[in-house]
């Protein structure tokens, strides 16, 4: 499906928008709860991601198929190879074979676990044969997905002897690896994180937990780019959210003031309000902590005319796309002047916008998402919009709810 995406330059937004649970929440909780059964979940997320983990969990077949959802590979991976006398082969979509699973595969084998590559080395798919993990350090990258990581996290409460996990190197993403921490603070598992340790203590059961899931921030991050590509007085009420957010694309409402977009804060919602024109003519960003909101960033840059200089990038790589090297290609055809390098991203300002270019979206939801605001600037073709689906089933439905015309065109 190819929309072509245009807005009436004189509509004012002012609407009120649901978006379901966090996809990183809910995909960590999930696992949480297959671990510990008297947890309950309320406003899981709606995404392929999410559906794909909870069918594998749910299904007895020997095969799972998990499409495009790096985090449930991560996650199922390290979950699967604790289940004792069951085997499961973990296989995806052609982009998720070509994904690197390896550091987690070898921090698992240096436990105890058993693992086998079924094609190419490093890479999915894999055959996990569960066994008992009795063994309770293990060492890996700090630098790497901190999906890893957190798959390590998730289980250590269900092994015999708990886990200390030591970080080595640099440490990036550590809002993700918070959020996992805390999860497992709410159902009662002792954990802590200090420098580059993380000692978690097993845990045989939990306390009855009814748990809700904000809202996702990096789905709230194209409203954002909405109001900030709007005319002053453009608002839009976001649910449900909050102030004290575990999720570290969060830091949205800072970012955000830059370009004249103020965040209110209500009970279980925030409001986004353009409150005056954008302040700088560059935005500098160190975004490690937050790679997922760079697409929106940068798009929303290039459609006010701004330069930005984006770093802590280099996740970026190894997502559904190399989103570095697609972005730049989109917004180069859009007339941006732009560079890339493996871990930052550097845009020139310019007032030049090509109108009615077809966007590429390279099997990543995100770039589909990301493009969609500058259609309040000019019109533009998304190609095979489905694949938003992917985190945001009706992010389409959202954006015309908000005043953005679609038409399928092919």
């Amino acid at each position: 499906m190819n929309l072509q995406l245009t807005t009436n330059k004189n509509h004012k937004i002012t609407s009120e928008v649901i978006i379901s649970g966090s996809k990183s929440e809910s995909n960590r909780l999930l696992i949480i709860q297959q671990l510990f059964t008297n947890v309950t979940i309320n406003n899981l997320s709606d995404s392929d991601d999410t559906h794909h983990l909870q069918e594998a969990l749910s299904s007895s077949n020997q095969i799972a198929d998990i499409g495009h959802a790096g985090t449930a590979m991560r996650f199922l991976t390290a979950f699967f190879a604790t289940q004792e006398g069951k085997t499961k082969i973990l296989q995806g979509s052609e982009r998720m074979h070509n994904r690197p699973i390896e550091i987690l595969v070898n921090a698992l084998r240096d436990l105890g676990a058993t693992i086998e590559y079924v094609e190419k080395e490093g890479y999915p798919p894999i055959k996990i044969t569960g066994s008992k993990i009795v063994k309770d350090k293990v060492a890996i990258d700090g630098n790497v997905s901190s999906q890893y990581i957190s798959a390590l996290m998730l289980i250590a409460p269900s092994l015999k002897n708990g886990l200390e996990i030591e970080l080595k190197g640099k440490i990036t993403s550590v809002p993700y690896i918070n959020m996992t921490l805390k999860l497992l603070h709410q159902i009662g598992v002792v954990a802590k994180f200090n420098e580059n340790i993380i000692s978690i203590q097993a845990q045989e059961v939990s306390s009855e937990q009814n748990i809700v899931v904000e809202s996702d921030w990096s789905s709230a991050s194209y409203f954002y780019s909405l109001i900030a590509l709007s005319q002053i007085g453009a608002t839009v009420k976001l649910s449900a959210y909050k102030k004290d957010s575990l999720q570290g694309d969060s830091c949205l409402a800072k970012i955000y003031e830059h370009f004249g977009v103020t965040t209110t804060f209500k009970e279980n919602s925030i409001v986004l309000t353009k409150k005056e024109k954008h302040n700088s003519t560059v935005l500098i960003e160190d975004l490690k902590n937050a790679p997922d909101i760079a697409q929106t960033i940068a798009v929303t840059c290039f459609g006010l005319g701004i330069a930005c200089d984006l770093s802590g990038l280099h996740t970026l790589k190894i997502k559904e796309t190399d989103r570095l090297e697609a972005l730049k290609e989109e917004l180069t055809k859009l007339g941006a002047t732009i560079n890339v390098t493996n871990e930052s991203l550097h845009l020139k300002e310019s007032e030049k916008l090509n109108e009615n270019i077809k966007i590429a979206t390279y099997n990543d939801h995100r770039m589909a998402m990301a493009f969609a605001p500058l259609a309040l600037k000019i019109p533009i073709i998304i190609l095979h919009a489905e694949v938003v689906t992917k985190s945001y089933r009706n992010f389409w439905k959202d954006m015309q709810q908000v005043g953005l015309e679609t038409i399928e065109v092919k």
